[in-house]
């Protein structure tokens, strides 16, 4: 882990309130692997005086992408940032996504934002080991689908679910993710709501397929100290059944996750 000065080469909003950010440094791109994530400097000042942690999106050759959605002060700060400017990066952080070579199927379930370390993870699989992807995008609405011709650009079959129905099938991921017929092995991986995560874990545990999910957690430090992002595990981490997003994750096995205690 170290601190880049990263050059902001390309800032779009891609849906209301929704933005990409491509940042430009060549050893941050050749280090970062899919799964990882970033703490991000809003501003050079100590207002806001956290860093914003931000999953990586895409991995380029000189560049890495991310995926954010304005909630906040810190983030309505970041919108505002031009091409040129140069933002301070720490990372990559964290672990990344496993990919089990002998499994050709994968199941991409991402809800709203949660589908920002998907492309990367997809992309991934397509260069170093092929097999089938297919991609649950959840939404409210049809504006806020995201990645949807990412996705299906790559090659994977992609289906949507918008809360009021307004595009593809009306519900939940977790509605479409129920209704697939997947008799080979398969590993999915999702990120989004903890209740959606949740339910994916679930379903995947009914029918014995392989689960990880990534976390999102408020963090303030992204390097384990702070504590502020722990969740409840199955398995021992300094004395204590409870394992840092940061640290030990971001991505966890579901099957490792204590859920009673959520």
């Amino acid at each position: 882990m170290k601190l880049y000065d990263c050059i902001v080469s390309s800032h779009n909003e891609v849906a209301p309130g929704y933005f990409r950010l491509v940042l430009k440094d060549k050893e941050l791109a050749e280090l970062s692997q899919p799964g990882q994530f970033i703490m991000l400097e809003v501003t050079n000042t100590y207002e806001p005086f956290l860093r914003r942690p931000m999953s990586i999106e895409r991995i380029f050759s000189d560049s890495i992408s991310i995926l954010y959605k304005v909630v906040g002060k810190g983030t309505k700060l970041l919108s505002t940032i031009s091409i040129g400017e140069i933002i301070n990066v720490q990372g990559p952080l964290g672990n990344s996504f496993p990919i089990d070579p002998n499994v050709k199927e994968y199941l991409l379930v991402g809800g709203g934002i949660g589908i920002a370390p998907f492309p990367a993870l997809a992309e991934k699989i397509i260069r170093t080991h092929g097999g089938n992807i297919q991609v649950i995008i959840g939404a409210k609405n049809h504006p806020q689908v995201l990645c949807e011709r990412d996705f299906r650009e790559m090659g994977c079959k992609v289906y949507v679910a918008t809360e009021d129905g307004s595009y593809g099938e009306k519900g939940l991921v977790t509605d479409i993710l129920e209704n697939l017929n997947i008799n080979s092995p398969v590993t999915v991986y999702t990120c989004g709501p903890i209740r959606m995560i949740k339910k994916v874990h679930q379903i995947c545990e009914q029918r014995d397929w392989v689960c990880y999910a990534s976390l999102e957690a408020n963090m303030a430090c992204g390097i384990g100290v702070c504590l502020g992002c722990v969740v409840p595990v199955k398995f021992v981490v300094e004395n204590e059944m409870m394992a840092r997003v940061c640290k030990e994750g971001p991505i966890f096995d579901t099957r490792v996750i204590q859920w009673e205690k959520i």
